[in-house]
């Protein structure tokens, strides 16, 4: 038996920049929205789904996460994402048990919510306290693939319930693991648990499932697996670009825990100033590393690079926050800088 492929930092790096739409803008339309979103944009921070969809799409309106090829659901770890329409099932269905309490929770309350609405739709309180229930809970009922939601970041979500997928538990999340290796691998079943909420057992079994489409390979933090279809594009030579992208909040190229955030960004200090303890700022990133953070107000993009700018670097950030699409503003985002 061979060993296992051997892949370096850059190369991880290089091909998740590539399977993610960072390296290069994809035309407006909605077959790039869907594209965009196949492996889910989390959307818990108000509007991070479309900053995320204008780190990959070029010519993002205000208004695209609305686009009728998205829907929102409450997705793994049941935070709010923006999904392709149709294509909710790996993000819900996928994660609902086998059996035991929470199954039965899921069904009885995602039951009682569509006898309730009758077909229509409603603020997630006013549902909440119809079925007298506490309105968060009503995310148990979305593990279903029966619920959807939209939710503007301002007020409360307004909540429907849909037809059940036509898809097998077992295949909804055999077709997650499929999407998370594609963006985000190579990668492991305790990280795909971490990212998913998944079961673990049942991570493992879907893993196990998808037998020889997988492929074990090396990793500078350790052993994981990679779509064995992806091969070709990791073996391709890292090659930097100039591109700045202003990665929200969650976005998912730093969507990651434990030893995965070390691949990323190596400095431990750093890491500390990414994922902190409360509410991730944004990641800046550019000539495919990230070098520090960001954060907005209104119109105002205060970005806090951890190394210093060249001037070339700087006019390509402050070009890449003039056109954030911003749904509370009328005038383009300027930058303010916080040097180290």
């Amino acid at each position: 038996m061979s060993a296992p492929l051997a892949l370096s930092r850059s190369q991880i790096l290089a091909y998740r920049r590539a399977a993610q739409g960072l390296e290069e803008r994809l035309r407006p339309g909605p077959d790039s929205l869907r594209s965009a979103a196949r492996v889910g944009l989390q959307d818990s921070v108000p509007r991070s789904a479309l900053h995320s969809l204008h780190a990959r799409v070029d010519r993002i309106a205000p208004d695209a996460w609305q686009d009728s090829a998205l829907v929102q659901v409450w997705g793994p770890r049941y935070t709010a994402y923006v999904v392709p329409a149709g294509e909710h099932a790996p993000f819900t269905l996928a994660r609902l048990p086998e059996k035991g309490r929470l199954r039965e929770r899921a069904e009885k309350l995602a039951a009682r919510l569509a006898e309730h609405l009758d077909g229509r739709k409603a603020l997630v309180d006013d549902a909440g306290a119809a079925l007298g229930v506490h309105p968060n809970s009503l995310r148990y009922a979305a593990l279903t693939g029966t619920v959807l939601i939209r939710w503007s970041g301002a007020r409360q979500p307004t909540v429907w319930t849909v037809p059940r997928p036509a898809m097998d538990v077992a295949v909804a999340l055999r077709e997650l693991v499929r999407r998370y290796l594609h963006a985000y691998g190579p990668s492991t079943v305790d990280a795909f648990v971490r990212w998913g909420g998944v079961d673990g057992p049942a991570a493992s079994a879907a893993f196990d499932a998808l037998g020889e489409s997988l492929l074990a390979v090396r990793t500078p933090v350790g052993e994981a697996r990679i779509m064995a279809a992806d091969e070709p594009a990791l073996r391709v030579p890292a090659r930097a670009t100039p591109t700045a992208r202003l990665l929200p909040s969650g976005d998912p190229y730093y969507l990651l825990w434990g030893v995965d955030r070390e691949l990323v960004v190596p400095d431990a200090a750093r890491r500390a100033a990414l994922w902190t303890s409360r509410v991730w700022p944004g990641a800046l990133l550019v000539a495919g590393e990230i070098i520090g953070t960001w954060r907005r107000a209104k119109a105002v993009v205060v970005v806090m690079p951890w190394r210093r700018l060249t001037a070339a670097e700087r006019t390509a950030v402050e070009t890449e926050a003039s056109t954030l699409p911003l749904p509370d503003v009328s005038a383009p985002a300027v930058v303010r800088w916080e040097d180290p």
